[in-house]
């Protein structure tokens, strides 16, 4: 009898890992997909035309909180943990739930899922959510086309939209973003690469999507997602960590994985962090994986127009997934507004419906606004709180421009940051190991 697979998931992750083993595979019936972290993803159906011939109806995802009873009603036999950016105690606890309900837990290893391309591949990925991974890839694309060499970046899924729409995008030019209805989440990691005339793909079915972009890239780079492992074997691996946030590399899922199968380490931050912090993630990185090569960088801020906010009272916006279930208080746009010696203005009062509930949910944040918009819904929420927020100006801080998709009623500016090694060896250094 076929074994009954349940996929704990968040939009991402599960959606791979279930295309790549489960499709198609008549020794597992994958009877259901949970979802969590992402807003308004449970109640909808893993659509047939991507599920394949043993899934005519698709398969329902329901949301995390169901787990227990749907182990019951579907006398699931396994559960595969598939997403990201969990401390070791929550994946243990979520394991000894469903051990307690009488199914197996499991956990697939990075290279079961990792396609082969016949391009090489560099995949940039971190230990948490908000390290710096997109700043390292910007700097990893813009190194090796100056090399004369054509790049295309394959960015991890978030896919939160019509699911079978979205098997396979490519991202040229902003027209292409309107074309695919890109949220707020998805416009800050696919404008900056598209800024710098790199075509981006993402969506659902990464096997499709590699096959695609092998056809215009010389080098693929994998701009990875949360603290994920990379989709695609990597010919270079290259990992971030966090010295504001020293020890999670070792406590996190699954950033230990990415911290094990580096080639390459980059600390980044340490113009911000303390120094113990930067020593206890260097002394961690080179315990476990001592071969692989440390870089040090920084992320430093600049400010597009710092009068607009100097000695203001300001709102500032910083980047949503790094603020909520990367749980970072702040980020680049509270360090370069303290520099000019703002007022914080808290917008927790002035949050409405959707803002408020992340307010709720992610009750660490107090002097800035997550810039959250997974759907339309969101997107407006967010514009009418930052209208109701009380302040002289707006600082935003996300890695695109709001001011495109939001209509901001207050003087405003940007803040701007790029990866910076510090020292030797850099990131060409590292891209040579490639052997191009």
């Amino acid at each position: 009898m076929a074994q009954k697979i349940l996929i704990m998931g968040a939009a991402g992750r599960d959606f791979h890992n279930f295309n790549v083993l489960y499709r198609d595979n008549a020794d597992y019936e994958v009877v259901a997909f949970t979802a969590t972290q992402i807003p308004d993803i449970e109640g909808r159906v893993y659509p047939a035309v991507l599920a394949g011939k043993l899934y005519p109806e698709g398969i329902p995802i329901y949301a995390e909180e169901e787990l227990p009873e749907l182990i019951k009603r579907f006398g699931v036999d396994q559960v595969v943990l598939a997403y990201s950016d969990l401390p070791y105690d929550y994946v243990m606890s979520k394991a000894a739930l469903v051990n307690a309900c009488g199914a197996s837990f499991t956990m697939l290893g990075a290279q079961q899922t990792m396609l082969k391309s016949t391009k090489p591949i560099v995949s940039v990925c971190a230990v948490r959510t908000g390290v710096g991974k997109s700043q390292t890839t910007r700097k990893v694309c813009d190194t090796l086309k100056a090399q004369g060499l054509r790049v295309v970046a394959v960015r991890h899924p978030m896919p939160y939209g019509d699911l079978a729409k979205q098997a396979v995008q490519r991202f040229a030019t902003y027209q292409d973003l309107d074309l695919h209805k890109t949220t707020i989440e998805e416009r800050e990691e696919y404008e900056p690469h598209i800024d710098r005339g790199i075509i981006v793909y993402a969506g659902v079915d990464y096997e499709a999507i590699l096959r695609e972009a092998e056809k215009e890239a010389d080098v693929i780079i994998w701009d990875g997602g949360n603290n994920d492992t990379p989709f695609y074997k990597p010919d270079l691996y290259i990992t971030l960590v966090d010295p504001h946030r020293p020890g999670d590399e070792l406590a996190y899922y699954p950033s230990e994985v990415n911290v094990l199968l580096a080639d390459v380490v980059i600390i980044n931050k340490i113009d911000s962090a303390s120094p113990e912090g930067i020593a206890t993630v260097r002394d961690n990185v080179m315990r476990v994986n001592p071969k692989a090569m440390i870089i040090e960088a920084a992320s430093p801020v600049t400010v597009e127009d710092p009068e607009v906010i100097r000695g203001k009272r300001v709102l500032v916006i910083e980047d949503g997934p790094t603020l909520t279930h990367g749980g970072m208080a702040f980020g680049a746009g509270v360090v370069a507004a303290r520099k000019l010696g703002v007022e914080f203005i808290d917008p927790r009062p002035y949050a409405v419906e959707s803002i408020a509930k992340t307010f709720a949910k992610y009750n660490h944040l107090a002097e800035v606004l997550p810039a959250m918009g997974y759907g339309e819904k969101q997107i407006r929420d967010l514009e009418e709180t930052i209208k109701r927020v009380p302040c002289d100006a707006v600082l935003v801080a996300t890695p695109i421009d709001l001011r495109r998709v939001l209509e901001l009623d207050k003087p405003s500016t940007r803040s701007r940051y790029e990866l910076q090694e510090i020292g030797q060896p850099t990131l060409e250094d590292a891209l040579k190991l490639l052997k191009l």
